[in-house]
Formats: C-alpha cells, sequence, structure tokens
C-alpha cells in the first residue's frame, strides 16, 4: 500500500509540475525560463516514476492484475 501511495504521489507532483508550466506560459507569454524549468521538473520525475515502477514490479512489490 505504501508504493501505491508514492505512485499516487509522486502523479500529483507531475500533475501540477504542467499545471504550473501552463500558468507560467499564459502569464509570462512565453518569456520566462521558468516554463523551460517546470517542464524540465516534469519529464525528471516521469522519468524517476517510470523507473521506479520498474523497480516496483522487478522487486515484487506491484503486480499487475489478471484482466
Amino acid at each position: 500500500m505504501l508504493i501505491k501511495t508514492i505512485i499516487i504521489l509522486f502523479i500529483l507532483i507531475i500533475l501540477y509540475s504542467l499545471g504550473s508550466a501552463l500558468f507560467y506560459l499564459v502569464r509570462d507569454k512565453g518569456d520566462s525560463i521558468r516554463v523551460v524549468k517546470a517542464l524540465t521538473w516534469r519529464i525528471g520525475l516521469s522519468l524517476f516514476l517510470f523507473f521506479l515502477l520498474f523497480i516496483a514490479y522487478a522487486l515484487g512489490w506491484i503486480t499487475p492484475h489478471q484482466v
């Protein structure tokens, strides 16, 4: 249950970063470096989440459901 909470927390942080990038894009009209920083954080967090999911699956912390 802890790993699922961590995954959901990372998804929420990624969505917040995406929203802040959109806010800075609209507010600064694309003239600021803040958009690039927010999107860079989003990409970094997404990659970290991907590797976390890969490791969690390899260690057996999460399992796919039978569909």
